[in-house]
């Protein structure tokens, strides 16, 4: 009896201290910040458009338009992914490849190849009727003259968010218009 009262009191002092030892999420750690929302607002446009399929069709086009094969389209969810093949040397890094190889007999694996993905979500504009968000993505994968995976990022360039903003800005015009 006193061996299961015991083991019943140092159960519930490890339960009490386990307890004690959880930690709140820090309220900090759900907000954005000032970078994040930067990047957001590069990355989505408002759109007058009653439909959002009329939206989405627009948006496969321009990506279409731009060299993108469509990967993934989910029109009841508002989501299209696509990619485009496309490449990754760069004059500075052949140049040193070049260097080290004469300098050391060793050749270094240089940028080749990168696959660009575009991910692209409309949602009803929560604050406006009869318009909607698009928000898109723009990240890459970059492999190596040795077939290796060398890089994957984010594509942060706000020109390249802009040039296709104002394709698809002009073809939902001229899709509204029936032009």
């Amino acid at each position: 009896m006193k061996k299961k009262i015991a083991s019943l009191v140092c159960l519930f002092a490890c339960a009490t201290m386990l307890v004690g030892c959880e930690q709140p999420i820090p309220p900090e750690a759900l907000q954005l910040s000032p970078e994040s929302i930067k990047t957001r607002q590069i990355q989505t446009r408002k759109f007058r458009s009653q439909e959002e399929k009329r939206l989405l069709s627009a948006s496969m086009e321009v990506l279409q338009d731009l060299g993108y094969q469509l990967s993934e389209s989910e029109t009841k969810l508002g989501v299209i992914v696509a990619h485009k093949k496309a490449d990754a040397m760069e004059s500075g890094q052949v140049a040193a490849a070049v260097v080290v190889a004469v300098l050391f007999g060793a050749v270094p694996a240089i940028d080749n190849d990168q696959v660009i993905y575009a991910s692209l979500v409309t949602t009803p504009s929560s604050v406006t009727k009869q318009s909607a968000l698009v928000r898109i993505v723009f990240h890459r994968e970059v492999t190596n003259t040795h077939n290796q995976i060398c890089r994957r990022e984010q594509i942060e360039d706000p020109k390249i968010y802009q040039r296709f903003f104002s394709k698809l800005s002009k073809s939902v015009f001229l899709e509204a218009n029936n032009i």
